[in-house]
């Protein structure tokens, strides 16, 4: 799931070599913390945060069909 992750945000931002995914995992969840470089976190959010939405609900849809835990998507400043 870290390299999904990595693949679609490396395509927004205009530094893909600081983009960075780490898994903090609990008893019912998994955070994804996401890190970007300066400048790029306005690009992953979007207008309206249309851009976090949708890298949100594929995060959902890709975990929900794997089953188990509910994933979190946090971007880190």
């Amino acid at each position: 799931m870290n390299e999904l992750l990595e693949d679609i945000v490396k395509a927004i931002v205009d530094k893909p070599d600081d983009v960075k995914v780490t898994l903090v995992e609990g008893d019912s969840t998994e955070i994804y913390e996401l890190t970007v470089g300066d400048g790029d976190l306005g690009k992953v959010i979007g207008k309206k945060g249309r851009n976090v939405s949708a890298i949100r609900t594929l995060l959902s849809a890709a975990t929900a069909k794997k089953g188990g835990k509910r994933s979190i998507l946090e971007i880190i400043e």
